[in-house]
């Protein structure tokens, strides 16, 4: 958001084609690239638009179908590029508008569509909009001002609590208190003022005619709040800011601007009740939601089956695509996940030099990335698990994240998926900038032993986990059985999974400590690891067959 947009043109010819035509995005395997820590094309340590330019032709050999870019807006950077201080500007530490809109072109002339970010929850407190709030001008009216509790407006106004721990409000001098479910710096919005939802209107067309082909919704679930900002009660029927009815009828008058351009939108939605969920997903809403409950899972045959059927049948009413990813910018790496005792997903789990077998936790990455894509639905891949890239242990005087700030030190935060990708093993700073120029130095410390993960050692190593990716992404992409469609189990053992897709294509994944037979098939697509000598699947390993 910013100043108000000038007169629109609107895009014709390819970039218009950006968002429209076919259902791809049911099917479709997109890329989350994390700007900061991909691939830095002026070397200043910071990654950065030219930097996704320069490897447009690494994502397309790839084989994905679009970029999901987490935000490159002008920002301070107290939370990653989720403080947006201004929407219609890129971030000067990542480029221009005008490199922006070259990238967004450039990646559709390869057939490649771009997916960005949009924070509707909240601002960064450097936003016109705020900075005139705390003047006293009539934007304050688009925040959450009050007046504090006791004898001399000391207190908090309610008891909310920020996501990144601490209270949810911050106290302005000795006057009232705004509101942020996140950073003092994120200030939230409020959404029952006409004046946001015009503007977020706005900057959905001002992208949409830039030619994105989608918009991925930060925090989907938290932007309404309870006029009344009463005191947090646990189980309170409805929540005071989570999963408010108010926020149907915003996404629908976004899903109509949307239409206006075959745009697409996926929300971030964590919601533990699936109707609820659900509701996001109907037609005339969002098109299609994130699916942590897969993500949440352990490496278990049970809970992975329950997860998978109860993510087909919740999205089956509404005719919505299920979407599977592993991993993201906010979660422990899939491969140090699944190389712990305990591969839960939980936060608390975060610890700092938390034990784990790598080596385990490859074999099961690799299997979990035939699983995923084998699925029906669209398939998130988070930049660098294509690398088979682990956690790394971020030196604690290293660390940004302010949810290690706000937890006093005791949650490590995020930083360590965050970490800039190795590109070439025997360039400086293992290729992330061009060359390694004085003042290079990444932004966040790759750890000693980053360059035997490079992307050029990876291409010619057949056995590598970049070269099952390709194969896998280029396999789902040239057999139509896979991507959206119907699924069926077949008869297994209990620990393993095994279900039939359209044309004969058969996903058997074994998580059990027995290798296990393959069902009959009259050819072997691909596996995650070699069979044994019985031609039988081992454990924590997968195979695509034809029937």
């Amino acid at each position: 958001m910013g100043q108000p947009t000038p007169a629109r043109t609107r895009v014709t010819g390819s970039a218009a084609a950006e968002g429209t035509g076919t259902d791809w995005w049911r099917s479709a395997v997109i890329y989350q690239v994390y700007v900061r820590s991909f691939a830095d094309g002026d070397g200043d340590g910071t990654g950065d638009l030219a930097g996704v330019r320069a490897r447009l032709p690494y994502l397309a050999q790839l084989g994905v179908n679009a970029l999901w870019f987490n935000p490159w807006y002008r920002s301070p950077m107290k939370d990653g590029g989720y403080d947006v201080a201004d929407y219609r500007a890129v971030d000067p530490a990542f480029g221009t508008l005008a490199e922006a809109e070259k990238l967004i072109a450039e990646a559709r002339q390869l057939g490649i569509r771009t997916i960005i970010d949009i924070v509707p929850n909240h601002v960064s407190d450097q936003h016109t909009w705020f900075r005139a709030a705390l003047a006293g001008g009539p934007e304050r009216e688009l925040f959450h001002f009050r007046p504090g509790r006791g004898e001399h407006g000391e207190l908090p106004p309610n008891s909310w609590v920020s996501q990144f721990g601490g209270p949810a409000w911050t106290r302005v001098g000795e006057g009232e208190w705004y509101l942020h479910l996140f950073a003092p710096e994120q200030p939230d919005l409020n959404w029952a003022h006409p004046a946001v939802r015009e503007e977020h209107e706005e900057v959905l067309r001002f992208w949409f005619e830039r030619g994105v082909a989608g918009v991925r919704i930060d925090s989907a679930a938290m932007a309404a709040k309870d006029p009344v900002l009463p005191d947090f009660v646990e189980d309170r029927d409805p929540h005071p800011y989570v999963d408010r009815d108010e926020l149907h009828d915003i996404y629908r008058s976004w899903r109509r601007v949307a239409d206006e351009y075959g745009g697409v939108f996926v929300g971030e939605v964590w919601l533990p009740d699936t109707e609820r969920f659900v509701r996001y997903l109907r037609p005339d809403e969002l098109h299609t939601a994130f699916n942590f409950s897969f993500l949440s899972c352990p490496w278990d045959p049970v809970r992975l089956r329950e997860s998978i059927d109860v993510t087909l049948a919740e999205h089956a009413p509404v005719g919505a695509p299920a979407t599977w990813v592993l991993c993201n910018h906010d979660v422990t790496r899939t491969v140090t996940r699944y190389g712990r005792a305990d591969t839960g997903f939980d936060f608390a789990t975060k610890a700092f030099g938390t034990p784990t077998d790598l080596a385990l936790g490859t074999r099961r990455a690799r299997a979990a990335a035939l699983l995923s894509l084998a699925l029906p639905g669209a398939v998130y891949l988070y930049q660098g698990e294509e690398l088979g890239l682990p956690e790394a242990d971020i030196p604690r005087d290293r660390i940004q994240d302010p949810m290690y700030f706000r937890s006093g030190g005791t949650d490590p935060g995020r930083d360590g998926c965050r970490v800039p990708l190795p590109w070439a093993a025997a360039e400086p700073y293992a290729g992330f900038g061009p060359g390694g120029e004085p003042g290079g130095e990444p932004w966040l410390p790759q750890p000693a032993g980053w360059a035997a993960y490079a992307a050029d050692l990876q291409a010619d190593d057949p056995g590598s986990m970049l070269s099952l990716y390709r194969t896998a992404v280029r396999l789902r992409s040239t057999e139509p059985g896979f991507g959206d469609g119907p699924l069926s189990w077949l008869a297994a053992p209990a620990s393993v999974l095994s279900f039939a897709r359209a044309d004969g294509l058969i996903c058997v994944v074994n998580l059990g400590p027995e290798a296990a037979d393959l069902p009959a098939h009259s050819r072997l697509l691909l596996a995650s690891g070699p069979l044994d000598d019985d031609g039988r699947l081992p454990e924590d390993t997968a195979a695509w067959l034809r029937a």
